[in-house]
């Protein structure tokens, strides 16, 4: 795997995967990223000109897609609309990149042959109960709630339609909620680290009852690699890191870690369709792959990430008034 396309290599968890690759292999990236609010030429700063190229550039672009695929050894897409409140207020984006996006890069990987690994959500599989004991396996029943899983849902079975139908080289993962630096300030836990920054109390949906299975996205880039070198073809890996909190939990963590009162913080009406639980079952990876996590304590994890956010305010400043006017429109 000399060179590596990397869709939507400058978003957060993608952006993550590019800085993980060059520190830890000698392979060269070339990023293909259409930089629409969430993906940002910032977030790839500081990597080396010769070892990582950044393209402008829509997945749905047949013809720009072919040409790349050409050129690449193996392709990790990261490409996605992933923001469950965008999803339902204007769902037309999330069908055209999750579902046409993901179609024309089989497309191009089936006709040069190439290997591509997918990336994607939990959220395919719906919500758990509370006080349900089970978590999400390889062999969940798919029950997504929202545009945006449904998408993303959808991209998952073309993945392997194509590796039956016609032999595509891929293997698919479905991650836990990932944390960590550049990340958009619109997400759960950035946006109340720079509240908290900002002076601003944190906000949160409801009772904050809804669990969420955090994961650092530094762990989720070593995971997709050691599928991208190790995986069985036509596998599906869930990745996650038993990091199960409750979202009131975590954001009285965010307060405490940055030295503020637990209770500093205000209830806001609940988002449409909030799932209540997300709990993943990581066993298969870690056993066949042998993969394991470094951020294995969530409150280690997220301590280092309230220290990027803080010493990185130039990347997250210029989104932040626009975000918080938006949530304030709508009581949130």
């Amino acid at each position: 795997m000399g060179n590596l396309l990397v869709t939507g290599g400058a978003g957060f968890i993608g952006s993550n995967f590019v800085h993980h690759v060059v520190r830890n292999t000698d392979h060269t990236v070339t990023v293909l990223d259409k930089l629409t609010y969430a993906g940002k030429r910032a977030s790839l700063a500081g990597l080396p000109a010769g070892r990582v190229k950044l393209v402008v550039g829509d997945i749905c672009d047949a013809e720009l897609v072919d040409g790349l695929f050409a050129d690449a050894d193996a392709v990790v897409h990261y490409a996605a609309e992933s923001h469950n409140d965008n999803s339902l207020h204007d769902p037309r984006p999330f069908l055209d990149t999750n579902i046409v996006g993901t179609y024309t890069l089989l497309e191009a990987a089936r006709k040069h042959q190439r290997r591509i690994h997918h990336i994607s959500t939990d959220e395919v599989y719906g919500d758990l109960e509370l006080d349900d004991p089970d978590r999400f396996t390889e062999s969940t029943p798919y029950n997504p709630s929202s545009p945006y899983s449904s998408t993303k849902a959808g991209s998952d079975l073309l993945v392997r339609a194509w590796v039956r139908s016609f032999g595509v080289q891929a293997t698919i993962s479905n991650c836990s909620n990932n944390y960590g630096p550049y990340q958009h300030v619109e997400k759960f836990i950035p946006r109340q680290i720079t509240n908290v920054i900002r002076g601003i109390r944190p906000k949160l949906y409801g009772k904050g009852e809804n669990v969420r299975d955090w994961i650092h996205a530094d762990d989720h880039s070593s995971a997709v690699l050691t599928i991208l070198e190790r995986g069985t073809i036509g596998d599906t890996y869930l990745i996650g890191a038993d990091g199960e909190r409750d979202n009131k939990g975590v954001v009285e963590l965010i307060l405490e870690l940055m030295g503020e009162s637990r209770e500093a913080y205000d209830h806001v009406r609940d988002r449409a369709g909030h799932d209540m639980r997300y709990a993943i079952d990581s066993a298969k990876i870690r056993t066949e792959l042998g993969w394991a996590p470094v951020y294995a304590d969530f409150e280690s994890g997220l301590a280092a990430t309230i220290d990027w956010y803080r010493t990185h305010e130039d990347w997250w400043s210029e989104s932040k008034d626009g975000v918080e006017a938006f949530y304030a429109t709508k009581g949130q």
